[in-house]
């Protein structure tokens, strides 16, 4: 299986454990990601509070670039998701606009290739029979809360999940690699996102009720699909210490995959505990590894 691939900006900074952990399960399940020539920011949340039209033309260019490949692109972070959805759908609905970055980028838009979120390709692409047979650590007796967090399955009628208020792609995915998904009703709220930059506090009292949510479910953990979700919920609780985990982590983990030591020693809470109360055998490294 081919895919072009859109990593975003976090995935070499604040999130390479998502990174690393991603093209580790990917290459396992013999995925090839081919990263996209001189890709750009999406603009992320900054250019999208200032300037609508930067917002929608750098992913824009993206979308071109996708486009050349001929191939679905696998994103990520779900902000660039998000955003290069926006970015293809004015292509096709609005004209001029579409004229324009044409004329701009030297292109012709047909269409091709749609952009997809990672957690999308794994849960829906494969089949659990394919995701089953790469598993020789199973995650028996590990609970795990999926944190879906409120970009990644809105606005619906753009994103196109299972449900947008209930999605299960994560809990089957890690259910067949036997993790035990609990059932909370916290899978979509918000965490705070870039707010944790300039008003910490509402992201510490969000990421904190998160956090007490899933542990008065029955969880052991969490896991993300999501760089700032992680990064906020890993740092930000405030009387809990439970661990946060990228989904792609638990997957590698279960997978037996060499590694783990470079991803856990990027985690705030340390997960070495847990896992080594369910038998799960993992290295670990401090952060400054990286």
């Amino acid at each position: 299986m081919k895919y072009s691939y859109y990593p975003g900006c976090t995935i070499g900074t604040t999130a390479v454990e998502y990174g690393l952990s991603t093209d580790a399960v990917c290459k396992a399940l013999g995925i090839e990601l081919i990263e996209l020539d001189d890709w750009n920011c999406c603009g992320a949340s900054s250019a999208h509070s200032l300037n609508h039209e930067l917002a929608v033309a750098l992913p824009g260019r993206n979308v071109a670039l996708a486009q050349a490949a001929g191939l679905d692109t696998v994103i990520p972070c779900p902000a660039c998701y998000q955003h290069s959805l926006a970015a293809d759908k004015r292509f096709r609905e609005d004209e001029g606009w579409r004229a324009e970055m044409e004329e701009l980028l030297g292109f012709e838009y047909t269409g091709q290739g749609r952009s997809r979120h990672l957690l999308e390709v794994l849960g829906v692409d494969l089949s659990e029979d394919a995701i089953a047979a790469k598993v020789t650590q199973p995650l028996k007796g590990l609970k795990v809360a999926s944190y879906y967090g409120c970009v990644l399955v809105r606005p619906p009628e753009l994103t196109g999940w299972d449900d947008p208020e209930h999605p299960v792609i994560m809990d089957r995915l890690l259910e067949t690699v036997g993790a035990e998904p609990v059932d909370w009703s916290w899978k979509v709220d918000c965490c705070g996102a870039s707010l944790t930059l300039s008003r910490s506090e509402v992201v510490v009292e969000l990421s904190s009720k998160l956090a007490e949510a899933a542990q008065e479910a029955g969880a052991d953990c969490i896991a993300c699909a999501c760089g700032i979700c992680q990064i906020n919920l890993d740092t930000r609780q405030k009387d809990t210490q439970i661990p946060v985990f990228y989904f792609t982590e638990l997957m590698g983990l279960a997978f037996g995959l060499s590694g783990t030591d470079k991803w856990f020693g990027k985690h705030m809470i340390d997960p070495r505990p847990l896992l080594k109360s369910i038998g799960c055998s993992c290295s670990y490294l401090p952060a400054q590894m990286f």
